[in-house]
């Protein structure tokens, strides 16, 4: 995908580069990210380096390290962006959001000591 932006835009300022980013490339990297969550340090380098690759197309921000380069562009990192996907998940299972019969992971745990708050989930197999 990242292909499809270098080959027909070859001076991109960061307004189109969001744009296109967003669109294309993003919705390919954070596909499915809830389940298939990488946890091998390869997998994590080698989306990372998607991204990296990514940022160095605007002409702006080539010069510039990858932290810098994803602060200018106000993009976050992959890690940070499945961090957050994984507490809006658990947000809407502590919330019954979901339907309580399809999904049997997680569940609250009703009991009457509830220390601090009631947001307690116990892990159902």
């Amino acid at each position: 995908m990242l292909g499809i932006i270098t080959r027909n835009f070859k001076n991109v300022n960061t307004d189109s580069f969001l744009m296109l980013y967003k669109a294309i490339v993003c919705s390919h990297l954070e596909y499915a990210d809830v389940i298939w969550n990488p946890y091998k340090i390869k997998y994590i380098t080698a989306l990372e380096q998607v991204q990296k690759t990514a940022t160095k197309l605007v002409s702006q921000v080539t010069n510039l390290a990858y932290k810098e380069r994803l602060i200018k562009l106000g993009i976050p990192t992959l890690a940070y962006q499945r961090l957050c996907c994984d507490m809006i998940e658990a947000y809407k299972l502590l919330s019954d959001i979901y339907d309580i019969n399809t999904v049997t992971v997680l569940s609250p745990a009703i009991s009457a000591i509830t220390t601090g708050h009631n947001k307690k989930v116990k892990e159902t197999l």
